[in-house]
């Protein structure tokens, strides 16, 4: 039972813990995925951004004449002087509303389905970049690192013209798209709103905005938020290797946690084998005697009194092992009662002094038949709140206990007296020590060690384990010492009311 008890409690375990483990993975690489997703994101509307502004800039540059080479300014229109007239500057201005009012009329007249799509690496928007280096803002750099050492999503950016032609903006470009791809976008996207998303037949994200009056498309490759799949096999090797680690911890910690319980069984059947065995005894010699007694029944009670007699023994013996069973019984249950919450059997005030005094009264004719001296130094007044019978009891069980095992011609001494705030019982006996082996076990229920068997004292061991419980239940200790020089001593302490 313990084996398959074992192998459930490590099967549990290692149950719960795999599901813990896959759970939090999961949680990882879906936060993971979804983060990925968020830098693609947030890279590919970078990009437009620094598009739309480095083209205002641009535009800008091209309307005041400043978009020539160094060293040159834009001719006179009526073939004048360096200066620029009045007239000019108003031109001028009248070409840049033109411009941003045609970009306007290019965004409303945006026609997709029968757009004709260009990818042109080295476009002139990148030759200009060249010239103007200086008045243009640093590429998009992704992934929170320095652009020369750390990671770039590859990206390719396009803007749209008024015809629906898209140009690729080669400077902001870090990856390509083949033509067949690109058309296919383009068609799929032609409907669009604005935003970000994917095209999952194609491998990509996208982002579609306009700004500055030019439509803009910028696209990365989906395995730029795929790091999740070998961060998810990392961390599968990683529970693997964990749910092995925690299976021989497991089988270590199952022989600890299941202890209690083995012993706890092994303590079971050595009960039942016990109490079986104290229990055949009686009912075998009754069976007999009862067998005897029907054999004659011409006989008169009188003439088979022994058997009625030994009849009536074996049965007080078997009322009397009864009776502990009970009480024992009683309470353990009164204990688990008391562990879960529940308020234990309400104590009284009790004399201890007067109780124990009765108790050393009562055995005073039993020591005097056995040739025992018996003593007592009793401080008087000490009280405690507890169940008088079960503290009665208590003392009437070590008592008698010392005098079944008392030496002959021995003596057996009983004190009372107050220790701090607690009540000392203590009853000592002479004699031969109890053996090293067998004193742990003195508490046991049913334990008897050789002597107790064989001595004739009786008994079926389960007082003392009676007056340990006793003890206990009034928030107490019961222990023992035994030596050839001080003899056998038990001890009870319990705290005073």
């Amino acid at each position: 039972m313990l084996k398959k008890l074992r192998i459930k409690f490590i099967a549990l375990n290692m149950a719960t813990v795999a599901v813990v483990l896959t759970v939090i993975f999961t949680t990882i690489c879906v936060v993971n995925h979804r983060q990925s997703v968020a830098a693609v994101d947030g890279a590919l509307n970078q990009a437009i951004a620094q598009a739309a502004e480095h083209q205002s800039r641009q535009m800008g540059k091209d309307a005041l004449g400043e978009g020539q080479p160094d060293g040159e300014q834009p001719a006179p229109a009526d073939g004048g002087s360096d200066g620029s007239s009045s007239s000019d500057g108003q031109k001028a201005s009248a070409q840049v509303a033109g411009q941003v009012a045609g970009f306007a009329e290019a965004d409303a007249a945006v026609g997709w389905e029968n757009a004709a799509v260009e990818a042109l690496a080295g476009s002139a928007d990148q030759e200009l970049a060249v010239a103007d280096s200086s008045d243009v803002a640093a590429p998009p750099t992704i992934g929170g690192r320095e652009r020369d050492g750390g990671q770039v999503i590859p990206m390719a950016l396009f803007s749209v013209s008024v015809d629906g032609a898209m140009t690729a903006l080669g400077r902001y470009n870090t990856a390509s798209i083949s033509q067949d791809v690109l058309e296919q976008a383009g068609q799929q996207l032609a409907g669009a709103d604005e935003g970000f998303g994917s095209l999952s037949d194609l491998g990509l994200f996208y982002v579609k905005r306009q700004a500055g009056g030019v439509m803009y498309l910028a696209f990365a490759d989906m395995g730029s938020a795929s790091g999740w799949r070998s961060l998810a096999a990392t961390l599968a090797v990683v529970e693997v290797a964990a749910l092995a680690v925690f299976f021989v911890i497991s089988l270590f910690f199952s022989r600890w946690a299941l202890r209690p319980v083995a012993r706890a069984w092994t303590q079971q059947r050595r009960f039942v084998a016990d109490a079986s065995h104290d229990l055949k005894t009686p009912l075998t010699v009754i069976l007999a005697n009862t067998s005897i007694a029907l054999e004659h029944p011409e006989r008169s009670v009188a003439s088979q009194s022994q058997w009625l007699e030994s009849t009536q023994h074996e049965a007080e013996a078997m009322q009397s092992l009864v009776g502990d069973l009970l009480a024992l019984a009683k309470m353990d249950e009164e204990e688990a009662a008391a562990q879960s919450g529940a308020a234990r059997p309400a104590f009284e005030e009790v004399d201890l002094s007067d109780v124990l005094e009765g108790e050393v009264l009562q055995f005073e004719s039993v020591a005097f038949e056995r040739g025992v001296r018996l003593e007592s130094q009793v401080e008087p007044g000490i009280e405690l709140r507890g169940n008088e019978q079960r503290l009665r009891r208590l003392a009437g069980t070590l008592i008698d206990n010392a005098c079944k095992y008392v030496d002959d011609g021995g003596a057996v001494n009983v004190s009372l007296s107050r220790a701090g705030k607690q009540a000392k019982l203590e009853v000592r006996n002479t004699g031969a020590p109890i053996s090293p082996e067998d004193l742990p076990h003195v508490f046991d229920r049913f334990y008897r060690a050789d002597k107790a068997r064989t001595g004739g004292a009786g008994g079926h061991g389960l007082g003392l384990a009676i007056a340990r419980a006793i003890a206990e239940e009034h928030g107490g200790t019961l222990t023992v010492s035994s030596t050839q020089a001080d003899g056998t001593v038990f001890t009870a302490t319990l705290p005073l009311k």
